[in-house]
C-alpha cells in the first residue's frame, strides 16, 4: 500500500483536510468543516472542526498543519487557553501598532532587524494591546502560540513547536531567533515561546503513531504546495488579498508594505497582504442584487475603465496601505454610467488594482514577476481571470481550484516521511493561461492611483 500523508489548513473560515499520496500529492480523499464568523474565536472550535477529519487523519501516516497566520494564542502556565484567540483580520491593536513603531526605532529600523514594520494583523500588536486592555489576562499568559502550533501540540508534538515561516509573521522573530526584548516590550514579561524547528524536521507523533510535520503558515502552505519557481508571483484572492513570491535573501521595507517573512523550506518569502478581497466581489454582488457569477457577466459586459467609474476598495479598512479606518469609495458616478454593468466592472477593476500595487511593491524588494499564478476563491471569477493578464501586466497562470494550502501542510509531511534535504517533487497542477495588452489597463490604472493617494 502506498504511504499516505494528510494536510490541514485551518484557515479562518474553515478547516480543510486532504489525505495524499505521499509519493505524488494524488489526493485520495478530503474534508472540511466551518469556523465560527469573526475576528477572535476560542481555539477549541478549530479543534472540533479538525476532529470532524479524524477519520481521514487516523489513515495518514504523517500529518502536517498549515494555518492563518498571525493569531495570537495565549496559554497559562497549564496549558489552557487564557482568552479566545486574536484572529490577523482583528484590527483593534492599531494604536499599539504605532505605539511600539516609535518605541523600538521607528519604520527602518524594524525593517531591518524583524523583516516588517508592525501593523494591527502582527502578534506583537496585540499582545500590547492584551497588556493594555486585559491586563490580568496578560498577566496570566505564560506561552504565546500561534494557531498553527497550537494544533500541532494538540496533535501530538513533543513541545511548543513552530517552523520558521509561521514564526516571521509575529514581529518578534528574525532569522536569527527570537528578539525577547520586543516579547516583553509588548506584553510586559518574557512568555514561552515554541521552539523553532528545522525545515522538514519531525516534531512528534500522533496518538495513532503518525509523524507530525512542524507545519506553517497559510502562506508559506500554499507556495509549497504550488511549487514555486523563481519569477513565480502568487495572488491569492480569498478572505484576505496576498501577493508573495519565493525568494533567495529575506526583504527589509520601511514603508512596511512588503512583509519579509521566511518560507516552509529554509528560504524568504516576501509578501503583500490586503484586508479587502474577495469580499469586495461579493458586496459588489449584493449591492447590485446578483450572485458571484452574475458579477463576472455584468463586469465583462461594460467596457474598460467602467464608463468612468472608479472605485477603492477598502471596505473593512485596510492592511496595505495601512488605513485601519478607512472606507470604500466610488467616484466618476453620473447619470450616463450609473448601470449595474459599470458598478460590477468598477468593482472588479479596484480588486484587481489593489493587488496590482501590492505585486509592485514585491518588485520594489527586488522580486522581477515572469507570471502571475491565481489562486483562491476569487480566481473563479471568469472577470478576475480575464481582466487580471492587463492590469498585472504579466500572463497569469490559473492552476485548478484545489486547496493549495494543505496541499502545501500534506506535502510538508511527505518531506518528514522521506527524511530527505529537499521537500519530495510532486506535479505541477494543471492550469489555463491568461494574456492581454497591459496597454489596454494603463488608464485604469491611473485612475485608480490617482484615488488611492488623494486625501478623503
Amino acid at each position: 500500500m502506498p504511504m499516505l500523508v494528510a494536510g490541514v489548513d485551518s484557515s479562518t473560515q474553515s478547516t480543510k483536510v486532504v489525505l495524499c499520496r505521499a509519493e505524488d500529492g494524488v489526493i485520495v480523499a478530503s474534508a472540511s468543516a466551518p469556523h465560527p464568523d469573526g475576528t477572535e474565536c476560542d481555539p477549541r472550535h478549530w479543534w472540533d472542526a479538525l476532529g470532524q477529519a479524524r477519520e481521514l487523519l487516523e489513515r495518514a501516516d504523517a500529518v502536517g498543519v498549515a494555518a492563518q497566520q498571525h493569531g495570537m494564542v495565549a496559554l497559562d502556565d497549564g496549558g489552557a487557553v487564557v482568552r479566545p484567540a486574536l484572529l490577523w483580520n482583528d484590527t483593534r491593536s492599531a494604536p499599539q501598532a504605532l505605539s511600539l513603531r516609535e518605541e523600538f526605532g521607528g519604520p527602518r529600523a524594524w525593517a531591518e532587524r524583524v523583516g516588517l514594520v508592525p501593523v494591527a494583523s502582527f502578534t506583537v500588536t496585540k499582545l500590547r494591546w492584551m497588556a493594555e486592555n486585559e491586563p490580568e489576562n496578560a498577566r496570566r499568559t505564560a506561552a504565546v502560540l500561534l494557531p498553527h502550533d497550537w494544533l500541532t501540540w494538540m496533535l501530538g508534538a513533543a513541545e511548543y513547536v513552530t517552523d520558521r515561516g509561521d514564526a516571521s509573521g509575529t514581529g518578534y522573530w528574525s532569522p536569527a531567533g527570537y528578539l525577547p526584548d520586543l516579547v516583553r516590550g509588548a506584553l510586559g514579561h518574557e512568555p514561552q515561546l515554541p521552539r523553532v524547528a528545522a525545515p522538514g524536521e519531525a516534531v512528534g507523533e500522533t496518538e495513532w503513531g503518525a509523524l507530525l510535520a512542524p507545519g506553517t503558515g497559510d502562506n508559506m502552505g500554499a507556495a509549497l504546495g504550488l511549487g514555486l519557481r523563481d519569477g513565480d508571483v502568487v495572488v491569492s484572492i480569498g478572505t484576505s488579498g496576498t501577493a508573495f513570491a519565493v525568494a533567495e535573501k529575506p526583504a527589509a521595507d520601511p514603508g512596511g508594505f512588503v512583509a519579509g517573512f521566511a518560507d516552509a523550506t529554509g528560504r524568504y518569502l516576501p509578501l503583500v497582504c490586503t484586508l479587502n478581497a474577495a469580499r469586495v466581489l461579493s458586496s459588489a454582488a449584493e449591492l447590485i442584487g446578483t450572485d458571484l457569477d452574475g458579477l463576472s457577466a455584468a463586469a465583462l459586459a461594460a467596457e474598460p475603465g467602467a464608463g468612468g467609474l472608479t472605485m477603492l476598495p477598502y471596505l473593512d479598512g485596510e492592511r496595505t496601505p495601512d488605513r485601519p479606518d478607512a472606507t470604500g469609495v466610488l467616484t466618476g458616478l453620473t447619470t450616463a454610467n450609473a448601470t449595474r454593468e459599470n458598478l460590477a466592472r468598477a468593482a472588479v477593476e479596484a480588486l484587481l488594482c489593489s493587488l496590482a500595487d501590492a505585486v509592485d511593491h514585491l518588485a520594489a524588494q527586488g522580486v522581477r514577476p515572469r507570471r502571475t499564478l491565481l489562486i483562491g476563491g476569487g480566481a473563479r471569477s471568469e472577470a478576475v481571470r480575464t481582466l487580471a493578464p492587463a492590469i498585472f501586466g504579466t500572463p497569469v497562470i490559473v492552476p485548478e481550484p484545489a486547496e493549495y494550502v494543505a496541499l502545501g501542510a500534506a506535502r510538508q509531511a511527505a518531506w518528514v516521511l522521506a527524511g530527505t534535504a529537499e521537500p519530495p517533487d510532486w506535479p505541477e497542477a494543471p492550469s489555463t493561461h491568461h494574456t492581454a495588452d497591459p496597454s489596454d489597463a494603463s488608464d485604469v490604472r491611473v485612475r485608480y492611483a490617482a484615488l488611492r493617494d488623494t486625501p478623503i
